[in-house]
């Protein structure tokens, strides 16, 4: 049975990988899950998640600002978001009580966080600093 498990999760570990590693998804905003969350943030040196809900009237001006910096910073940022409602277990671990929380991780680990509905240039400066790119 443990076998089999694993088997399961690096499969889903390895549609993940290909996934994010398809043209396609460059430069786009990845729906991210407890499930696939901790894959997201290892395999990519840099990563932005946008923590939101439906609810949220703030969050979904954070949205649009999201995508347009994940095709800004294709090829060099990873950009997720993930739902809180869907995904409490990661809400909690990360001590998230108030949204939009935008998360930056580096080479896996919290690096930064941005917490409210931030201007582009405001967010793209933070991930510039943190991250030291131009």
């Amino acid at each position: 049975m443990d076998d089999e498990l694993a088997r399961i999760r690096e499969k889903r570990r390895q549609e993940l990988v290909d996934t994010m590693k398809k043209g396609g998804k460059a430069g786009s905003v990845s729906d991210i899950s407890e499930e696939h969350f901790p894959q997201f943030i290892s395999s990519n040196p840099f990563a932005v998640v946008d923590f939101w809900a439906e609810w949220c009237g703030p969050c979904r001006r954070v949205a649009p600002v999201m995508d347009e910096l994940a095709k800004e910073f294709a090829g060099k940022v990873a950009f997720g978001k993930c739902n809180t409602d869907e995904n409490r277990h990661i809400a909690m671990e990360f001590n998230i009580s108030a949204i939009p929380a935008i998360m930056l991780f580096k080479n896996g680990q919290l690096a930064d966080r941005i917490i409210g509905a931030y201007p582009k240039d405001a967010i793209r400066e933070k991930i510039v600093r943190r991250f030291g790119l131009e």
